[in-house]
């Protein structure tokens, strides 16, 4: 019986663009991605039995059984390995649901990694992407992990340069929102202007420069209606020391990132005891989150 443990890092978006809706009915994106030390913890073991996979968790409450991703991409991988296992999955869940900080889509990568080692099967990086893909926009990314760029849906990966670690304040309003509903509510976006630089080299550019409170999220005027007092929440965060503050994905959470630990510190007693839950984290460069279950060759 073989049993491995990974911790499955939330995300941030440094900046979110959404272009239009495209032909298949998604939206292409443009977004630079972040990995943060705020983690879900992902234990499985895998023993002999009818094919299959049981999940027990504790901590944010899920959905169970096939609703769950993490759930869906074991048995895809099973299914694409012709793997007759079954599979033990415990989920301590500490990244709030609906929070836009990638909790399901993380555990779902943390499952593909970790499994393929605990079968002693490794899939090839491509056909890799290419599964996690299926399951979700963001789940490509925490196969990556550190920072990156996001195009298409979100699915296309880029590894960008990794920039100094920061300190990480999230704040979470206590209620999720929901994807599909965010877009629905966001009003129809136009293409990139004439005359404009274009997305992917801005994004890059901003990437590579240090962070500035100019990181720009299209939902947050949505989801700033339904949360007024994160839009209130984002201007302390740039009074109080964060180099930039914003939305997470489609939200409900709000990051602001900082250049010493002891200014989240303070940004966070002085939020505390308000009607959001605090989270105190830091950024994850690629190479540490690599650093157990690697989905690169190694030199």
């Amino acid at each position: 019986m073989q049993r491995v443990a990974l911790k499955a890092y939330a995300k941030i978006n440094l900046g979110l663009s959404v272009l239009g809706r495209r032909s298949d009915g998604y939206h292409e994106l443009r977004t630079i991605y972040q990995s943060v030390s705020l983690a879900d913890s992902v234990e499985l073991r895998v023993v002999r039995g009818p094919t299959g996979v049981h999940l027990e968790t504790s901590g944010f409450a899920v959905p169970s059984g096939g609703d769950n991703l993490a759930v869906r991409a074991a048995e895809l991988l099973l299914q694409e390995l012709g793997v007759k296992r079954r599979v033990l999955l415990r989920l301590h869940k500490g990244i709030p649901p609906g929070s836009g900080l990638g909790g399901a889509s993380s555990d779902a990568a943390a499952v593909l990694r970790a499994l393929q080692h605990a079968l002693g099967r490794p899939v090839p990086l491509p056909r890799l992407l290419h599964l996690a893909a299926t399951l979700g926009s963001d789940v490509p990314f925490f196969l990556v992990g550190g920072r990156a760029l996001g195009l298409g849906r979100g699915e296309e990966v880029y590894a960008l340069p990794e920039a100094p670690r920061r300190a990480v304040l999230i704040l979470f309003p206590g209620e999720g929102m929901n994807t599909a509903e965010a877009y629905r509510l966001l009003r129809a976006p136009r293409l990139t202007a004439p005359g404009t630089r274009p997305t992917i080299e801005s994004f890059s550019a901003r990437a590579m420069e240090s962070s500035g409170p100019a990181v720009t999220n299209d939902f947050e005027p949505v989801v700033f209606r339904r949360f007024p007092q994160l839009a209130q929440a984002k201007q302390w965060l740039l009074r109080w020391g964060s180099t930039a503050a914003g939305l997470s994905g489609s939200g409900s959470a709000l990051f602001g990132l900082f250049d010493k630990a002891a200014q989240a510190r303070n940004a966070a007693r002085k939020l505390g005891g308000k009607e959001w839950q605090v989270f105190l984290a830091r950024t994850v460069s690629r190479r540490e989150y690599q650093a157990r279950f690697p989905v690169f060759p190694r030199a």
